[in-house]
């Protein structure tokens, strides 16, 4: 029986290495958009929408003083500052999660900016927007053509939102966490993490449809769903199962545009209020009807992972999907014993993938199958193409260029050779690229050849 184990337990390990093959990748371009890019929202915004940022510090009270909250990396990252601070003056084009090429015109992505400043209770002033950006890597330059600001002016969100007494809703952090994006014909389908929700939102922006999560006839609701309250006995327990901030961070569409597969960031939670594994759950949706098949996949995780960033389809049955740590900054400048930050990055960043997997080879259980990656810390730049390499130790490589962010949320196949990758910024509050300095909106192309041919 031991020998039998062991020849198994040897296949299953080395099955394991084939299907987790490493790819280079190698640096075409990089284009960066500073941190502090701000827009003005439109002119029926309500005036409490001309700041951003003033429910961001201690106990979420209001501050309007421009610039008096200081942003800095929080406590995992060792409370180094980021040099910005809060309030803005305008909404930021910030924090992209989810990017998806614009069809039929090169060059041109729709991406979408995050909920605003982490969390439900201090992005009432957030704007919730999607974006349409010229990326022209041989100029290394960002044009933003154009802005939808989400809104909800037929009603159809069914809880109050920040905006529920004003003419044009225009919807914000407070309301959703928009995670992913798909465009589609008539407009977006997006991801959300407080519902979690699936929404529909017209060309336009306004909303057309909130879905609810089901997986089969279960409800799944995170610690965010406004249909939960904190109960008035201390010891009653409040029912979820998607994690905080474990939503769908990811959503990849079927070339034909008939399935949409949404991707929970974190493992669902079971009655012991434990990881139900270290497993992501997919969910797929009929996008003509407007509902879930019924139907859901999962995604393991590899030694080193702990959440995922973003999700695209590359054919019918294959997808990108980033898969990360929870590290910030390059190991070269790891702390050291007795080092402190900001001089140090006490978590640096260790684990940054991005797979590609195939949903047509689910086993038996659900799981798909991985086909390789390529390692987003160790990226070939034999050009020097790099135009922002950051703050590196002394013993970094000239040769390889890091992508060493806490969120990178925005990947997405560009052509049979190459992808766009690109970082969440969490501004102002995520120094990944300086010890000291707010991260940039920074967009990477990478030749890949060898990862999109994985089958």
């Amino acid at each position: 029986m031991r020998v039998l184990c062991f020849t198994t337990c040897l296949f299953v390990l080395l099955a394991s290495a084939r299907a987790e093959q490493a790819f280079e990748a190698t640096l075409v371009g990089q284009v960066i958009l500073p941190a502090a890019t701000l827009i003005s929202p439109p002119g029926d915004a309500p005036p409490g929408l001309q700041q951003s940022g003033r429910f961001t510090g201690p106990g979420n009270v209001r501050v309007e003083e421009y610039g008096s909250i200081a942003g800095d990396t929080g406590a995992l990252h060792g409370r180094r500052p980021t040099g910005l601070a809060l309030p803005f003056n305008g909404q930021p084009v910030q924090g992209f999660s989810g990017i998806k090429p614009v069809a039929g015109e090169p060059g041109l992505y729709w991406v979408l900016s995050d909920n605003g400043f982490g969390n439900k209770r201090n992005s009432a002033d957030a704007m919730l927007m999607i974006h349409r950006l010229d990326l022209d890597f041989r100029a290394a330059m960002a044009t933003r053509e154009a802005t939808i600001f989400l809104s909800d002016p037929n009603r159809v969100v069914p809880f109050p939102i920040a905006n529920e007494a004003t003419a044009s809703r225009y919807l914000t952090g407070a309301d959703f966490d928009i995670e992913s994006l798909q465009p589609v014909a008539d407009g977006f389908w997006l991801g959300d993490e407080f519902g979690p929700f699936l929404l529909k939102v017209d060309r336009e922006g306004r909303v057309q449809k909130v879905l609810a999560t089901k997986l089969g006839n279960e409800d799944i609701r995170s610690p965010d769903n406004p249909a939960l309250q904190i109960p008035a006995n201390p010891t009653q327990a409040v029912p979820f199962r998607a994690q905080r901030s474990g939503g769908y961070e990811g959503m990849a569409l079927s070339p034909d545009g008939n399935r949409a597969f949404a991707l929970l960031e974190k493992p669902l939670l079971g009655a012991d209020g434990k990881a139900e594994g270290d497993y992501l759950r997919i969910l797929e949706l009929d996008t003509a009807k407007g509902e879930w098949t019924g139907r859901s996949l999962k995604y393991r995780f590899a030694p080193g992972g702990v959440s995922i960033g973003d999700f695209n389809m590359i054919d019918d049955r294959r997808a990108l999907v980033i898969e990360r740590d929870d590290g910030e900054g390059d190991p070269s400048l790891a702390c050291a014993a007795g080092q402190q930050p900001p001089a140090c990055f006490p978590t640096p960043a260790k684990f940054k993938r991005i797979y590609v997997v195939d949903l047509g080879a689910a086993d038996a259980d659900g799981f798909v199958k991985k086909l390789g990656y390529v390692d987003l810390m160790a990226i070939l730049d034999p050009d020097r193409r790099a135009r922002q390499r950051g703050d590196l130790g002394a013993g970094a490589s000239a040769e390889r260029f890091g992508f060493p962010f806490f969120t990178i949320e925005n990947v997405a196949m560009v052509d049979g050779e190459h992808i766009i990758v690109a970082n969440d910024n969490n501004l102002p509050f995520s120094a990944g690229r300086h010890l000291i300095r707010a991260d940039d909106n920074e967009f990477i192309l990478l030749r890949v050849p060898e990862l999109l041919q994985a089958r």
